[in-house]
């Protein structure tokens, strides 16, 4: 028989830097987990992933147990890696902040698929180029 839910919650989270402190701790320290753990087991499964934000829902049952799932980083994110920029741009229309190619936003696509409602690969870069011109980033040939 499956345990009882207690709750669900969704953090953003630096990958391999997860500790107490805030927003973490509250979040987890309210519904009586063990904050030390999740912490130490979130930076053990994202630690080849450093530099990169990675959400990350987090099922707490009533038994204070917990488990959770990664989810990829948002494609706001993955694009400003890959354009180089600190944050989007204030006027995006107007002022381009950066530049990414067709590779690199395929690369983004492909990484972002599983978590996209997308059919393929075409439909998912679309997706992403929608983000990108948004954040006032440039896609190049």
């Amino acid at each position: 028989m499956a345990k009882p839910i207690k709750t669900v919650l969704k953090l953003q989270i630096e990958a391999g830097k997860a500790n107490p402190a805030p927003p973490i701790g509250p979040a987890l320290g309210q519904h009586g987990v063990n904050i030390q753990q999740f912490c130490q087991q979130f930076n053990e499964a994202t630690k080849d992933m450093m530099g990169d934000v990675v959400p990350a829902e987090i099922t707490i049952y009533d038994d204070r147990t917990f488990d959770f799932k990664l989810k990829t980083s948002p494609s706001s994110a993955l694009l400003k890696k890959y354009a180089g920029v600190p944050k989007g741009s204030p006027v995006p229309h107007k002022q381009k902040v950066g530049k990414v190619t067709k590779a690199q936003l395929r690369e983004i696509a492909e990484k972002k698929m599983v978590d996209l409602n997308a059919r393929d690969v075409d439909a998912a870069m679309k997706i992403i180029e929608g983000s990108a011109r948004n954040m006032g980033i440039e896609i190049v040939d």
